[in-house]
């Protein structure tokens, strides 16, 4: 289990960061967790010097639905990087295994099948505690990684357009 705060970060200083176009999936379930993560990239993304017009927000029910919700985003060709963000927290059934392992796959389809950088920002814990601490608490918070991934994917495949 980690045991520090994963979410520290240099500042990037991506020159041309104003014209990237992110969109953001963000899952209503576990929302007490997803907020936390969803405002941690907002305010990265915003830091690092992204247009806030170029960043457009969708809220999806539940964790399942961000594959749909993603790949959607990806085929628009409307953004630069998508970024899918959700909670899944272990219950008493397989559920949870099933839940996850689509989730990851959907979000891996998106990376496969488009050329659009689709970034995996959805903690998969045993327990809430663990969520929370990941969502701005003792551990960071997974959206500052999300967002710093998002901007580093962009960045590279835009040095492999030139």
């Amino acid at each position: 289990m980690a045991t520090v705060n994963l979410s520290d970060y240099r500042p990037l200083k991506i020159s041309n960061a104003d014209d990237f176009t992110i969109g953001i999936v963000v899952s209503e379930w576990n929302g007490f967790v997803t907020n936390n993560l969803r405002d941690a990239a907002l305010e990265i993304l915003e830091k690092e010097g992204v247009n806030s017009k170029n960043i457009t927000v969708h809220a999806v029910p539940g964790a399942f639905e961000l594959c749909f919700a993603s790949m959607q985003l990806c085929k628009s060709k409307k953004y630069d990087a998508v970024i899918a963000i959700g909670c899944v927290i272990r219950g008493e059934t397989p559920h949870f295994e099933f839940v996850c392992s689509a989730v990851a796959q959907g979000i891996k389809d998106c990376n496969i099948l488009t050329d659009i950088p689709a970034i995996f920002c959805v903690l998969t814990d045993d327990k809430k505690e663990h969520s929370i601490a990941r969502s701005g608490g003792d551990l960071g918070n997974k959206g500052v990684e999300a967002a710093v991934t998002a901007l580093h994917m962009i960045d590279f495949k835009r040095k492999l357009t030139k």
